[in-house]
C-alpha cells in the first residue's frame, strides 16, 4: 500500500490562537491518501446508517440533495501538522440524517468507498458538529479530497473526516478503524495533540 502526500507548504504562526499545538498554517489543501482514489459517480453513490438492530436508513445522491443543505465555515487540522483556516464547505448535517435513527450504541464506524474506515464517538457527530460534505470552496468536492462526498468532522484531526463516505455502522464499543489500527489515536482531538497511540 502506498501513502501519498502532496501540496503541503506551510509556516508556523504560534501567535494565532486558531492553531492547535504543533500545527503549521498552510494556504494549500494537502492530499494524504492510502492507495488509489476511488471514482464514484453520483448515480451510483449512496449513504447508509445501519443500527445494531440491522435497521438501515439510506439516501441516494438525489435524496441527499433534497435535504436541508448547510454552509459551513471552519478550520481543519491534519495529524501531519498542517492546518487550513476559514475553509468553506456545503453539506448535510448528521443531525438531519440521524433524526429518525434509533440507536442505543455510542460509537460509529465510518465506511468509505475503497475500504477505508475510521471510528468516531456518536456524540462527536451530532449537535452541529459534523456533515456529509459535497462542496468545497464553492465547487463540487474533488475526488482527491473525498468527492463526491466526505464526512466532515472539523473539530477532530482530519483523518476522522473520512473521504468517499458511503455509510456509518453503529458500534457498541470504540473499535479502531484503518488509521487507528496503524497507530493513530482512537479519538483525535487536535487541541490535546491526540495524534498517535
Amino acid at each position: 500500500m502506498s501513502f501519498i502526500t502532496r501540496g503541503f507548504t506551510g509556516r508556523r504562526h504560534d501567535e494565532d490562537p486558531r492553531l492547535p499545538p504543533g500545527q503549521t498554517l498552510t494556504d494549500g489543501f494537502p492530499v494524504l491518501s492510502a492507495g488509489p482514489t476511488p471514482d464514484i459517480d453520483t448515480d451510483d453513490w449512496a449513504f447508509t446508517i445501519r443500527t445494531e438492530t440491522g435497521a438501515s436508513h439510506s439516501w441516494t445522491w438525489d435524496e441527499l440533495m433534497a435535504l436541508e443543505i448547510e454552509d459551513v465555515s471552519t478550520d481543519i487540522h491534519c495529524v501531519t501538522h498542517w492546518s487550513k483556516l476559514g475553509t468553506s464547505w456545503r453539506g448535510v448535517s448528521l443531525d438531519t440524517l440521524f433524526a429518525d435513527v434509533e440507536t442505543e450504541y455510542e460509537f460509529v464506524m465510518a465506511h468509505s468507498y475503497g475500504g477505508y474506515t475510521t471510528n468516531v464517538p456518536l456524540e462527536e457527530l451530532l449537535d452541529g458538529q459534523a456533515w456529509i460534505a459535497f462542496e468545497f470552496d464553492g465547487e463540487p468536492l474533488d475526488p482527491e479530497h473525498g468527492g463526491p462526498a466526505r464526512l466532515l468532522v472539523p473539530h477532530l484531526y482530519f483523518w476522522k473526516s473520512a473521504k468517499w463516505i458511503r455509510g456509518l455502522v453503529m458500534m457498541e464499543d470504540d473499535e479502531p478503524g484503518f488509521w487507528e489500527q496503524n497507530g493513530y489515536h482512537l479519538h483525535g482531538d487536535p487541541w490535546k495533540e491526540e495524534r498517535y497511540w
